[in-house]
C-alpha cells in the first residue's frame, strides 16, 4: 500500500490497520470497538451512515508514538490532522470498509467529506460520515456492514445497540443485527468462493460475507 505521510509506522500501522498484502484470513492484527448510526430523511431515505471506530490501546499507542512530533505523549490538532489525513488515504481504497446492499445489490457511497481523529484515554477514535451516491430509499431489504477485506482490522460491534437507526424506525421497517456464523457463510456460499480468495483474501470483496450488518426490511 502507498501511503501519502512520510513515516515509518503507517506502513506498519496504518498497513497494518488498514490492509496489508499479508493475507491473515483468521488471525487479526488491529481491533476496534464500533459504532454505526444510520440517519434518514423525511421521506424515508437514506441521508448518511456515521461511523466511530476506537481502536485497541497496542494499536493506538503505536499511532501516538509516530505522531507525536514533539513528544509531549499526546496528540495535539495538527498531528491528529495527520492521522486523519493518513488513515483517509489508506481507507480511499476499501471503500471505508463500509458494505451496503439493496436487496442484494451493492450501493455505491460518496467518500466522506472529512475524517475526524482523536485521541481520549489512551485509545485512538476515528468518526467520519458518508453518503449514498444516489438516492436510497428503504424499501426490501437494505444491509449495511463494516468489514476489512484483507482481514487484517477486526471492526466489532460489541452490542447489537451500537449499530442502529438513529430516531424511529419507519412504519414497516424492521431492524435486525445480523452476525454471520463464519462456518455456515462458508458452507453457503462456497460456489462462490475460488483458491484466490483463502490464497489472498485481499483479491476478492468476498470476505463481506462475514461481516456483522444492519439489516433493515421495509414494506412499500
Amino acid at each position: 500500500m502507498r501511503l501519502s505521510a512520510p513515516t515509518t509506522i503507517l506502513a506498519s500501522a496504518a498497513a497494518a490497520f488498514l490492509a496489508t498484502t499479508v493475507p491473515a484470513f483468521v488471525h487479526p492484527h488491529v481491533f476496534a470497538e464500533a459504532r454505526l448510526d444510520v440517519t434518514l430523511n423525511p421521506d424515508k431515505s437514506v441521508k448518511s451512515l456515521r461511523h466511530l471506530w476506537r481502536f485497541d490501546d497496542v494499536f493506538s499507542s503505536t499511532v501516538l508514538m509516530e505522531f507525536d512530533k514533539n513528544a509531549d505523549l499526546q496528540l495535539d490538532d495538527a498531528e491528529l490532522q495527520e492521522v486523519a489525513n493518513t488513515v483517509t488515504t489508506s481507507l480511499a481504497e476499501y471503500d471505508y470498509f463500509q458494505v451496503v446492499t439493496e436487496d442484494g445489490k451493492d450501493v455505491a457511497m460518496k467518500p466522506p467529506a472529512q475524517l475526524i481523529a482523536n485521541y481520549e484515554s489512551d485509545q485512538l477514535i476515528i468518526l467520519f460520515e458518508s453518503e449514498p451516491k444516489e438516492p436510497l430509499k428503504l424499501s426490501g431489504k437494505v444491509d449495511f456492514g463494516v468489514y476489512d477485506p484483507t482481514f487484517y482490522t477486526a471492526i466489532d460491534f460489541t452490542e447489537d445497540d451500537n449499530m442502529a437507526v438513529d430516531g424511529d424506525l419507519p412504519a414497516g421497517c424492521t431492524r435486525t443485527v445480523v452476525r454471520p456464523d463464519p462456518d455456515e457463510a462458508l458452507a453457503q456460499n462456497q460456489s462462490k468462493l475460488t483458491d484466490a480468495f483463502f490464497n489472498d483474501p485481499s483479491g476478492t470483496d468476498m470476505s463481506k460475507i462475514f461481516a456483522t450488518r444492519l439489516e433493515l426490511s421495509c414494506k412499500g
